[in-house]
């Protein structure tokens, strides 16, 4: 009886972890239908705190996914620091593509934040 129990338990516990790691990537963001690591921060925070830049991975999967997976890190970035979803790019999304910045698969954005 006690060992029916443990294997029960163990079944459920199982199956909890399942149905957890699948929740992670079904809330992920697909841009043209494809998932990007991309991650703002700030250039100096003490001296320019506005100033930031975005580096997308996986550019090669696709540019234009790759370019507004950079578009929501900026402004995710600019929401969460200044409540602001202004944003002055120096080189961002609409960027011509000739003169974006791609380099080991990585393409890096740059931009301020526009103070409210």
């Amino acid at each position: 009886m006690a060992k029916t129990k443990l294997t029960i338990m163990a079944g459920i516990a199982g199956l909890l972890l399942v149905s957890a790691c699948g929740t992670a990537s079904s809330d992920r963001i697909l841009f043209d239908g494809k998932a990007f690591r991309a991650k703002a921060k700030p250039v100096d925070k003490r001296a320019s705190p506005t100033e930031f830049t975005v580096v997308v991975r996986g550019a090669s999967a696709s540019l234009d996914g790759a370019r507004e997976a950079g578009r929501y890190e900026g402004t995710k970035f600019c929401i969460s620091a200044f409540g602001t979803s202004k944003i002055d790019w120096k080189v961002g999304p609409d960027t011509e593509p000739q003169n974006l910045r791609i380099a080991d698969d990585q393409l890096t954005f740059a931009g301020a934040c526009q103070r409210p």
